[in-house]
């Protein structure tokens, strides 16, 4: 059975590798676009239920427009459908934003008016150095907010810290607003580390299983549940119990996570 979440088909349109797999009318090969607005949802339908989110920057491979909706493909594989409306044409991004958040002002001057707010990890291109600005396409950006794509960071345990007191959103991506999975996925991206979007892809994509005392960084897996460890006793994870990415003793968490009847730990996996 395929993956509807990684499978670029609707019946109207597939991608053309696909053709002699799926049906559909149309196969073809797709035209890249880039998300334009800070953060926009990805759907399961045109309308539908968020299933997960994309940042500025973020290219995507569009394979359908349709009643102001796009089908369209993430990088990592992930299936959807976004507004039309949040697609440009496709810049190079040469910076994301490695602080929790920052603005994208008029002018070189922090007094001026902010043309937007970008969460961490949006992406964008430089236009021009000064003294203590990046000029970028979505304006004038703190050098200090932005890191260079080449330079990315090395422990997704800083990353996921980085997103402590995010308040939880079923589908979320951002430090606006996150879920389990997508905490993991933007430490791990952060760190240029291929990471799945959903925890049950995640689960079986990443790590290797093992036994004995937690380490940094592992990550543990209930169903439909992750977090990651910061110590050997400590787990920090985005979660609907807290509505938070709060930090949590590992003992405490499987003990509560079982008794609301959610299960037990299902993998433990070291990066």
């Amino acid at each position: 059975m395929t993956d509807r979440r990684l499978t670029p088909a609707n019946g109207r349109v597939a991608a053309l590798h696909l053709a002699g797999q799926v049906t559909a009318d149309k196969f073809l090969e797709g035209w890249s676009m880039m998300v334009g607005p800070e953060v926009t949802d990805l759907c399961a339908s045109p309308d539908g239920p968020r299933d997960r989110q994309l940042l500025m920057g973020a290219v995507v491979t569009v394979f359908e427009n349709r009643a102001g909706w796009s089908f369209v493909q993430v990088a990592d594989g992930y299936v959807g459908y976004v507004s039309s409306n949040a697609l440009d044409e496709v810049l190079t991004p040469t910076h994301f934003v490695a602080s929790v958040a920052t603005h994208a002002y008029v002018a070189e001057d922090f007094k001026s008016r902010n043309l937007c707010s970008l969460p961490f990890a949006a992406r964008v291109t430089v236009l021009d150095e000064r003294r203590k600005f990046f000029e970028t396409n979505a304006g004038f950006i703190p050098k200090s907010h932005l890191r260079g794509l080449d330079r990315p960071f090395n422990d997704p345990a800083t990353v996921a810290q980085l997103h402590f007191g995010v308040p939880y959103l079923w589908g979320g991506n951002s430090t606006r607003g996150i879920d389990c999975s997508g905490l993991i996925a933007a430490s791990l991206a952060a760190c240029d580390i291929a990471c799945p979007a959903d925890s049950d892809m995640q689960r079986d994509g990443l790590g290797q299983s093992f036994d004995g005392p937690f380490q940094r960084g592992d990550l543990v897996f209930w169903q439909g549940h992750v977090g990651m460890m910061v110590d050997p006793d400590t787990l920090i994870h985005a979660n609907a119990h807290h509505m938070a990415t709060v930090y949590e003793p590992v003992e405490r968490a499987i003990l509560r996570i079982d008794a609301q009847g959610d299960g037990p730990v299902v993998a433990r996996k070291r990066l």
